[in-house]
């Protein structure tokens, strides 16, 4: 055979081939549920839903696909950032790997802030970034109960089919933030000091600025904090009436204590402990817990320990329902995948909503039935002793914030 009847063999095989997948294309569109989504179903009567704000930065696209993925379910709803310092082109491809997604493209529940917020791990722009999340997600949906911040190096220990039955015995008015009254060494460092968040005012600068002098304790609220001996980020769960009032607070003390701690370091690790703690209608809705696992250093660090194989098993008979902090693709994910989510790669967790045959090729998830059924797991034991045990103590003090 000459060269050019090669030539003309491959280019019939290659048009063939690309009619094929055209037309199995074709046939997963037309067969696929994307039309018809299962009614979500919201309200004291049905299962809570959480809003998830999912954020990381530069390089950690990757890490927020598989992040989300792990905490999916129709009934909830999600948002996205990567960093100002990330490219266009890797929230490019983010979207992309969400369409990828038939759940996520026929629920539509998630979303991607296209112009990203700037801000510093030790400045005030990150409680900004947090509530401005919060905001988008109250205009986005209205049926969430709990908000929850997750960064790229955290991962769920529980199912979301295992987070929604706990949680349908709790009160929704109930926000789950660890805090404490005794600031330590904290005041002289951490809340004395005036600092600026170039965030706030600059493009590219990201160190904070110190003044030289500092301030003196106010008196007109108390200040609360994590009782971390060590820096902090928003281990929180709040409930939507909570952020509803930070957001669109009927007095001035969300916005009076946003200004304070704009000028305060690592802001995060207080702020919304000392709103709640100093709102009348709110402080006795605290429950003293964050429900994350965390194993700190010795002597501690900024940031607690990378978690690993090593610690896997007492990750999982914690009781937590998110652990932090991971490298990057580190083998424990698997293992958390493979025995406690019961998930493949690049797919969500299935659930009780997922109705397909589950195989190596086939995704589960990529067929529902009804959204609003859930399916507890093990796990949900373990996370429901620890809620009990923390309303236990919610339930036995008269005052939370001491």
């Amino acid at each position: 055979m000459g060269a050019e009847k090669k030539w003309l063999f491959t280019l019939f095989l290659t048009t063939i081939f690309s009619i094929l997948l055209l037309l199995l294309y074709s046939i997963s569109v037309f067969s696929s549920p994307r039309l018809f989504p299962s009614l979500v179903q919201h309200g004291l009567h049905s299962p809570p839903a959480f809003a998830y704000y999912l954020f990381g930065g530069k390089g950690d696209k990757d890490q927020i696909f598989r992040l989300l993925l792990a905490v999916y379910h129709p009934r909830n709803r999600y948002l996205l950032q990567l960093g100002a310092d990330a490219s266009d082109e890797e929230r490019y491809r983010l979207v992309l790997a969400l369409k990828s997604v038939p759940a996520i493209r026929s629920f539509e529940n998630v979303d991607v802030i296209g112009k990203p917020d700037r801000f510093s791990s030790m400045g005030s722009t990150h409680i900004a970034a947090t509530l401005h999340a919060a905001a988008m997600l109250m205009k986005l949906d209205r049926g969430w109960d709990w908000f929850i911040a997750l960064s790229a190096l955290d991962y769920p220990l529980v199912t979301q089919d295992d987070m929604s039955h706990v949680f349908s015995s709790v009160r929704r008015d109930l926000n789950f933030i660890d805090h404490t009254s005794d600031l330590g060494w904290k005041e002289d460092q951490r809340v004395l000091p005036v600092v600026v968040d170039p965030g706030i005012y600059l493009a590219r600068r990201t160190k904070i600025f110190h003044a030289m002098q500092k301030r003196l304790m106010p008196d007109a609220f108390k200040l609360l904090t994590v009782w971390y001996r060590v820096a902090g980020s928003p281990w929180v769960v709040l409930s939507r009436s909570f952020l509803e009032f930070c957001l669109f607070g009927w007095d001035n003390l969300p916005r009076t204590l946003l200004m304070y701690f704009n000028n305060v370091m690592l802001s995060e690790e207080s702020y919304f402990h000392s709103v709640i703690c100093n709102s009348p209608e709110f402080k006795n809705t605290t429950v003293n817990g964050d429900l994350r696992y965390m194993i700190w250093d010795s002597p501690p660090k900024t940031e607690p320990h990378f978690l690993n194989n090593s610690d896997y098993d007492q990750m999982a008979q914690s009781g937590a329902a998110f652990a932090r902090q991971f490298q990057k693709d580190d083998p424990v994910l698997d293992m958390i995948d493979e025995k406690i989510l019961k998930c493949g790669r690049n797919r969500a967790v299935p659930g009780a909503w997922c109705t397909g045959r589950r195989s190596w090729w086939v995704d589960p998830c990529s067929q529902w039935g009804d959204v609003n059924v859930l399916k507890p797991g093990p796990q949900a034991k373990k996370l429901e002793e620890t809620i009990l045990n923390l309303l236990d103590d919610w339930n036995s003090q008269s005052n939370q914030c001491t």
